[in-house]
């Protein structure tokens, strides 16, 4: 489907969330929370694949133009009550889908209201990141957007040299990956705000997993999902063969027909 409408909704503390509607602007569908080093058009190309839901709406979380910015009181709370502004203003949601950070977000949500159902690519959770946040930090404090870029792609995605090295060398693709930096820091230290919860998404009727084939077991993403799915005692657990964290972006014809595939009619 195609995008129909954008829509910005106020959120408080002087900032706003933009959210990107494909389908029936005005039929709850699936709300997509993406995470961090990601946008609403990132997950442009899912959005449009899929179409078990009359409509899609995409969350540009703050941080992110054209949403607003953080805010100097910003926690993993601001993303669960700016995301339920969103959820209020578009009338409910048949699905929520969150993807790594967002994912997280997602089933925090869906401890807070009741939801019919959610569905999480890779949530990551404490102590996801640790080892990095105190160089995220100082590149954070010295404003060095290329610095935060190399931790997040070598550090934390294990990334090779080649890999990043070609990043670079397209002017486009790194300017728009260092935008996507700037609230890194403030996103992964907000996962050490407060205690990790004992159990996520106790309000949901439904929780879908998703681990991608190649991350299952292995550090940093799979093992970050392990802990997450010990949370959730009943959630489905259910694997993207052959795809990593980046599903979204390499296959996202097989991450829509998954995502689908787990729908929940009705």
């Amino acid at each position: 489907m195609e995008r129909t409408i954008q829509k910005r909704f106020p959120v408080g503390d002087g900032s706003w969330v933009t959210v990107d509607v494909y389908g029936e602007p005005d039929t709850p569908g699936l709300v997509v929370v993406p995470g961090a080093m990601s946008d609403a058009l990132g997950w442009r190309a899912v959005a449009t694949a899929v179409d078990a839901w009359p409509s899609v709406a995409v969350v540009n979380r703050r941080g992110r133009a054209p949403s607003g910015p953080m805010t100097a009181a910003y926690s993993l709370r601001t993303e669960v009550a700016d995301l339920g502004v969103v959820l209020d203003r578009l009338g409910g949601a048949r699905t929520l889908f969150g993807w790594s950070y967002g994912g997280l977000i997602a089933l925090l949500a869906a401890d807070e209201r009741p939801l019919r159902q959610v569905i999480a690519y890779e949530p990551v959770i404490r102590p996801f990141g640790l080892d990095v946040l105190p160089d995220l930090k100082a590149a954070d404090e010295a404003a060095d957007r290329d610095a935060v870029v190399e931790i997040v792609h070598r550090r934390i995605a294990g990334l090779d040299e080649v890999v990043v090295h070609a990043l670079r060398a397209d002017p486009e693709v790194w300017e728009a990956l260092r935008r996507l930096a700037a609230p890194v820091y403030a996103e992964t230290a907000a996962l050490y705000g407060e205690p990790a919860p004992d159990s996520l998404a106790r309000r949901a009727d439904r929780v879908d997993l998703i681990v991608g084939g190649a991350n299952r077991g292995t550090a940093p993403y799979g093992t970050s999902f392990d802990d997450v799915a010990g949370r959730v005692p009943r959630a489905g657990i259910h694997e993207l063969p052959g795809q990593g964290h980046m599903a979204h972006l390499q296959a996202p014809a097989e991450l829509a027909r998954l995502m689908e595939a787990l729908a929940v009619a009705g």
